[in-house]
């Protein structure tokens, strides 16, 4: 085709590079570019390739021409583009330094060879031109779901022909037992463009929550029109998903607008996904109500909530036990990607359990620390004082009003607390001495004499290695694992044990910087102004949704 272009006629020019452009879907001028480049390294072989030549072909008429171009200098170096002004005078009187003058050329006549050379030209130039059409194309379209049919299958990758370009799924992007075919039609969910030097990579999943998501939106009227909101979804391809909805119109319920007339709307959903079941769960504000319903169909007795770390413990009932895990526990492992908490179910019987360990190890506690018998430890226990300083610091009242006790008894269990705790710091600074901790980590904000311990036997010997942590290095950290069905790998910090949150961690590294003088504490002061900023517009944003959350409760819950 190329080949036909260079010695073609004017017209035939013209109706090849139509041709072309509405073959690739490319611009017209794109096609011509191409040609011009082609005839100008044509020409350049003929003429040399010291010379600057220019090919013009009239979009119009498709009339070829040809020139030399020489810029005009006042001394010439390089006579095959440089004109001397005398010289571009004689040929144009108006001509002066830093001009350039055409020297218009014949046209060629192209052997074999050129035209051969010409058409790799073209092709090469054409197919950039539809590379950069195609991610162009698909680069915004990031997020969408796009239709194809399957090209072919390798290795477990499968090849789509979207139209206009490939996509590829992989291995790992397809549910699991899927059998795709050459020639059928699939539907998948553009998650990533590349641009490679084999053209636009266009990547494609049907494993990804975002793909359910989308595929709701496309059922279901009220999700495209904003009415109704997913707030997440989590998914175990191809076998169960959760999905929690809000609505913003209290007269509409979310659950219901997600199932269906007699679940017309969720089955379309469920047949795309390989009859994977589907959770529908009504998002609440409420972390607690909104993990008992992403536990559903299990029932829960009481839940308690350790909003430092993150955690929620969830009882139920003996009977409940089996269904609230799940298959290879499954049902939890999905309400805690739903919800975004870590949760840990007990049963009745093991709460009561632990419950009457920790009476015990507390009563225990208090009788050797503060050298009293049974019966008082167990009031303190009752009471809920859970440690030797609550003991010591609390108002003296709320001990003397504990039944059998006066404010006599009082004192003295406050005086032997605090004697308790002065004997256990002396105990710790000298552990910290032995382990080398420097006296100057004690400046740091927040920091105890029990975390100088921790961070020495962790290795933490100066300020200088305590401001290099991150707050992960303080907390720990959950790791997902990649495999699917695994569970979540726990790397304990430093300062596990302590019950310190995230903000007290990042607050015990950035006085440690200061006290390094790698900062200033007006550097962390405007810090502190922008993270508080920053919550006040979350806050925000949190009240206008509890608000469009006040709507009359539907069905909390409902399975496929």
């Amino acid at each position: 085709m190329a080949m036909a272009g260079i010695s073609a006629n004017r017209l035939e020019l013209l109706q090849i590079a139509d041709a072309v452009a509405r073959e690739k879907s490319i611009d017209r001028k794109i096609v011509l570019q191409s040609m011009e480049d082609a005839i100008q390294k044509a020409a350049k072989s003929r003429y040399g390739s010291e010379n600057d030549i220019r090919c013009t072909i009239d979009p119009k008429t498709g009339e070829t021409r040809l020139a030399r171009v020489l810029a005009v200098v006042e001394q010439v170096e390089n006579d095959s583009t440089q004109i001397t002004l005398d010289d571009a005078k004689s040929r144009n009187p108006d001509a002066k330094i830093g001009d350039l003058i055409a020297e218009p050329l014949p046209p060629l006549e192209y052997g074999r060879v050129a035209a051969q050379n010409a058409k790799q030209v073209i092709v090469q130039k054409v197919r950039e031109a539809e590379r950069d059409r195609q991610f162009a194309e698909y680069k915004d379209r990031v997020g969408e779901i796009s239709n194809g049919t399957v090209k072919r299958v390798e290795y477990g990758n499968v090849i789509v022909d979207l139209g206009k370009a490939e996509g590829i799924i992989r291995r790992d992007e397809m549910i699991p037992r899927e059998n795709v075919r050459f020639g059928d039609r699939i539907r998948a969910y553009i998650y990533n463009v590349e641009r490679t030097q084999r053209g636009p990579q266009i990547f494609l999943s049907r494993t990804r929550p975002e793909f359910m998501a989308r595929l709701f939106a496309q059922e279901v009227p009220e999700i495209y029109d904003g009415v109704v909101e997913i707030k997440s979804v989590a998914r175990d391809p191809g076998s169960r998903a959760k999905i929690a909805v809000i609505s913003k119109d209290s007269s509409i319920d979310p659950v219901g607008a997600c199932v269906g007339m007699r679940g017309a709307r969720v089955q379309a959903v469920v047949n795309e996904l390989q009859n994977e079941k589907i959770d529908i769960i009504q998002w609440r504000p409420d972390a607690a109500e909104f993990i008992v319903n992403a536990l559903a169909p299990a029932e829960v007795t009481k839940v308690v909530l350790d909003e430092d770390s993150n955690r929620i413990e969830v009882v139920v009932p003996e009977t409940q036990l089996s269904l609230a895990i799940g298959r290879r526990g499954q049902n939890v492992r999905l309400a805690s990607q739903l919800t975004g908490w870590d949760i840990d179910i007990l049963t009745e019987q093991e709460e009561s359990e632990r419950r009457q360990k920790e009476f015990a190890e507390r009563t225990q506690m208090f009788m050797e620390a503060l050298d009293v018998d049974e019966v008082i430890a167990q009031l303190l226990v009752t009471e809920g004082f859970a440690s030797v300083e609550e003991v010591a610091y609390v108002d003296p009242d709320e001990i003397a009003q504990i039944e059998g006790f006066d404010e006599g008894t009082a004192e003295e269990i406050q005086n032997r607390a605090r004697e308790a705790l002065e004997k256990i710091e002396v105990e710790r600074d000298t552990r910290r001495r032995e382990l080398g901790v420097a006296d100057e980590v004690a400046s740091i904000q927040g920091v105890t004499t029990a975390m100088m311990v921790a961070f020495g036997e962790r290795g933490l010997k100066t300020v200088e290695d305590i401001a290099d942590c991150a707050t992960d290095d303080l907390v720990g950290w959950t790791e997902r694992p990649k495999e699917k069905g695994s569970d979540p790998v726990r790397h304990k910090g430093v300062l596990d044990g302590f019950e310190i949150s995230r903000k007290d961690a990042e607050d015990i590294i950035m006085s440690a910087r200061v006290v390094a003088g790698w900062i200033t504490t007006e550097d962390l002061a405007a810090a502190q102004a922008d993270v508080e900023a920053d919550a006040e517009g979350v806050e925000g944003e949190a009240e206008a949704a509890e608000a469009d959350a006040a709507a009359p409760d539907g069905a909390g819950e409902k399975q496929v």
